[in-house]
């Protein structure tokens, strides 16, 4: 079996955002762990304005350029891993319009959450997010990573300097990720939406 196609999503899109930095950081970790094919999302690059299909989702008929690539692009993924910032106790609005442009596309499908912040670390951020990706019918890991006081872990370069309790978390964040990869999967075998 080819290994498992996981895409990280970078959820911030605003000027001065550390979350490319902490995507960054993860994807490296990610590519080490083996365990995935791994693909770097960028929903800054990707440009997608706020929600404009006149249809909802569900029917996957989509009007506009910019949605039929969003949807090819999340449709290739086997897992998620959202790394997202916790604005206001709850998570930023490009990661909630980008997921709700599609519906098919994530359902049957995992999802993980990698979340900095300050004091909580983005814990709420992931706790609003929950609802969301399960109505999606995606199937949230329990196990997040969450990065407490994210400007004291920024250099004055702009990267991320993790720490060896942080790398742990995470590479074991994606063996159980990829372990769940695998049982659904096997779940979607021959589901067209899948």
């Amino acid at each position: 079996m080819p290994a498992p196609h996981l895409q990280i999503i970078i959820g911030s899109t605003r000027p001065g955002r550390r979350g490319h930095a902490v995507g960054t950081w993860f994807h490296g970790l990610a590519v080490r762990h083996e365990g995935f094919g791994t693909e770097f999302v960028d929903l800054a690059e990707v440009g997608l304005p706020l929600l404009d299909e006149p249809r909802p989702p569900q029917r996957g008929r989509y009007d506009h350029d910019h949605t039929r690539r969003w949807s090819e692009t999340v449709r290739a993924a086997d897992a998620y891993v959202f790394v997202v910032p916790e604005y206001n106790h709850s998570y930023n609005a490009a990661t909630k319009n980008a997921l709700d442009f599609l519906a098919k596309e994530w359902a049957g499908k995992p999802v993980a959450f990698v979340a900095y912040g300050g004091v909580s670390g983005g814990a709420r951020a992931v706790t609003a997010l929950i609802p969301v990706v399960s109505a999606l019918k995606m199937v949230p890991l329990s196990h997040s990573v969450h990065i407490p006081s994210i400007r004291t872990a920024m250099t004055a370069g702009g990267t991320f300097e993790s720490s060896p309790g942080l790398d742990a978390d995470a590479s074991a964040m994606l063996d159980e990720l990829r372990r769940l990869t695998v049982a659904l999967s096997a779940l979607r075998l021959g589901d067209p939406v899948g």
